[in-house]
């Protein structure tokens, strides 16, 4: 997926999938995500939330396009996504 939302995060990314696991480390992460979670935190940031309310959002996308290649590998896997030291979104 090229254009659309980049989001760069550092955070601390542990993994559950069924049967495996994966333990938490920090990761410096950049990636693309999907124009429906791209559409979903521009409306909650009009909405005002505030950045733990973007949090869960921010992690689904970023399972999505990081971790599970859209969907392609690691069918069922959920990030656990902590300690954000930061969060940057551009187009």
């Amino acid at each position: 997926m090229s254009g659309g939302m980049m989001v760069r995060v550092v955070a601390y990314f542990g993994f559950t999938a069924s049967r495996s696991s994966d333990d938490g480390r920090e990761r410096h992460i950049t990636t693309a995500i999907s124009p429906t979670y791209a559409k979903q935190i521009l409306q909650l940031q009009e909405a005002g939330a505030t950045d733990e309310e973007l949090h869960p959002v921010v992690a689904e996308a970023i399972t999505e396009s990081y971790f599970t290649d859209w969907g392609a590998h690691a069918h069922g896997l959920s990030a656990d996504f902590q300690h954000i030291r930061t969060i940057e979104f551009e187009f």
